[in-house]
């Protein structure tokens, strides 16, 4: 069974300086290239899940949503962060593109999952932002699609809007049998299996 790698919604918005920002969010970039570079020099598949909100979205605040406006298709603030590594290879994934509906996950009304039987991968690594939203949402449902996942401890970072939010995701990421590992871990784990 082949392996994919999920590099959760790394754009500027998210990033320190945008408009939605996750404290430390860029700290994790070596860890992810560490990781980017092991799959993609293995030819295994590497997935960057992006927020492509219309403009409007129904989550932003200005529309009765949660969340300032962020990630807004073709702005600046929507881009993937070029301190991360780029594979050609790799496949980008777009959610929550619909003006009426929220996605986290990066399985919601796209088709990961689909592309990940097709391509026989038994098992997704999944690092990113953020732990307590849309990094817990896809590992949520990779479960649920019957994916092993395991979670990049050194590789995420949490909003935290209510504190201890980040450990209680990753609390419920561990009970759908997510395996805890870090870019170390991968390293070692992919160093036995050559």
């Amino acid at each position: 069974m082949r392996v994919a790698l999920i590099v959760m919604d790394m754009q500027m918005d998210f990033l320190p300086g945008g408009s939605l920002a996750v404290p430390g969010g860029d700290s994790i970039i070596p860890a992810l290239n560490e990781c980017i570079q092991l799959f993609a020099g293995r030819d295994e598949l590497v997935v960057f899940s992006r927020d492509w909100h219309p403009q409007g979205h129904s989550s932003f605040v200005t529309h009765g949503g949660t969340w300032p406006v962020h990630c807004v298709q073709g702005t600046a603030g929507a881009e993937i962060d070029p301190r991360l590594m780029f594979p050609s290879t790799c496949v980008l994934v777009s959610k929550a593109t619909s003006v009426d509906k929220e996605a986290y996950s990066a399985f919601e009304d796209t088709d990961l999952s689909r592309l990940f039987k097709a391509l026989g991968i038994g098992s997704c690594f999944v690092g990113g932002v953020a732990t307590d939203y849309c990094v817990k949402s896809t590992v949520l449902d990779a479960a649920r699609n019957r994916f092993d996942v395991f979670l990049l401890t050194d590789a995420i970072k949490g909003v935290d809007i209510n504190p201890g939010d980040s450990a209680r995701a990753v609390t419920e990421m561990r009970e759908v049998g997510a395996i805890l590992l870090s870019s170390g871990d991968l390293k070692k784990r992919f160093a036995v299996s050559t």
